[in-house]
């Protein structure tokens, strides 16, 4: 969904146009629904393609968070080997153009769901729609990352450790006095430390809403969007991840209220179903460790994005809340580590 360009997002238009050597102007539309790069649609008019900008917010950010360069340089070398990623067009690390680097690409038509799911669909077209989700995340782990030229993306071995100690760290460092501290929860992932499974590539933010449908069949992805994360890692972190924001009908009240994607809808599979598939399709199996570590590290992008809003650095009111989703997450990951969820 795009709406008109927020003025604390807006850029230069004339100075991108000029970049890009476009011959008009585009009109520009930012979306909505990203909570951490800000991502815009330039619409180019009849016969031309639109493009999408990507570019950093504004504000604290993480040392090697929002790096325009990587993101735009792990797409392209996806695209002969991954047929889900969208094209590239141009990459732009000079700041004096809009203020940041910004990269653009093609624009992937087709429906991306949001809170809710945003097509009619019966149950046994949403289950496919779910299935095909889960076997896009196994296909992605499933590529050799040598073949994709990817190899040197990430440290490899020892990610696991690596990832609760970072995560630890972030979370500290932008914690607000209305939020827990997850002493608890952080002593927890530090004792309970798995072996690591296998070192793959992971996409480290895979959520429904950079899932992209085919319009003319909805139940089919055509394209994953936003590798600002992906890495080499463990994939049982990736799936431990991407469950923390798997919420479903029979969840709490308050968590259903933090719902951003549409797991709730009838035919969507459970978190323990995801859990059979992913097993079933792979041998690897889910632990209750890779389950408290996603939701933690879940607390620590929202409470990232709250710190911004927390001392001024973003008015969106969408954070206005995202304290509460904080608190929230400990709770749960405490239920789990206690064996009660």
């Amino acid at each position: 969904m795009t709406g008109p360009v927020r003025a604390e997002d807006a850029f230069d238009v004339g100075a991108v146009t000029a970049w890009l050597g476009l011959d008009a102007t585009p009109e520009v539309r930012q979306f909505s629904g990203g909570a951490s790069n800000l991502t815009y649609l330039l619409h180019r008019g009849a016969g031309e393609k639109d493009l999408i900008l990507r570019r950093p917010p504004r504000g604290r950010k993480a040392a090697t968070a929002h790096d325009m360069s990587r993101e735009y340089r792990i797409q392209s070398a996806l695209a002969p080997v991954f047929p889900y990623v969208p094209g590239m067009v141009a990459l732009c690390e000079d700041e004096s153009v809009i203020g940041s680097p910004f990269y653009v690409m093609e624009r992937v038509h087709g429906h991306i769901p949001r809170r809710e799911l945003g097509v009619d669909l019966p149950p046994e077209q949403v289950r496919r729609l779910c299935t095909g989700v889960v076997d896009l995340l196994i296909d992605l782990h499933g590529i050799d990352p040598a073949a994709a030229g990817l190899d040197t993306l990430g440290k490899g071995a020892g990610y696991v450790a690596r990832q609760v100690s970072g995560w630890s760290e972030r979370y500290r460092a932008a914690r607000t006095r209305n939020v827990g501290s997850f002493a608890k929860v952080i002593r927890w992932l530090e004792a309970n430390q798995p072996a690591e499974q296998r070192i793959c590539l992971i996409h480290n933010d895979f959520r429904f809403d950079n899932v992209v449908f085919d319009p003319d069949d909805p139940a089919r992805p055509v394209a994953l969007l936003d590798w600002e994360m992906a890495t080499l890692g463990d994939p049982l972190m990736d799936l431990g991840s991407a469950l923390a924001y798997w919420v479903q009908a029979d969840d709490g009240p308050l968590f259903r209220a933090f719902r951003r994607q549409p797991t709730h809808t009838p035919g969507m599979l459970t978190r323990r179903e995801v859990i059979e598939h992913y097993h079933a399709r792979t041998g690897l199996r889910m632990t209750a460790f890779h389950e408290v570590f996603g939701l933690f590290r879940l607390a620590g992008i929202v409470q990232q994005i709250y710190y911004r809003y927390h001392h001024r650095q973003t008015r969106n009111p969408a954070f206005r809340h995202f304290w509460i989703a904080s608190l929230m997450l400990e709770r749960r990951c405490l239920r789990i580590i206690r064996g009660k969820d």
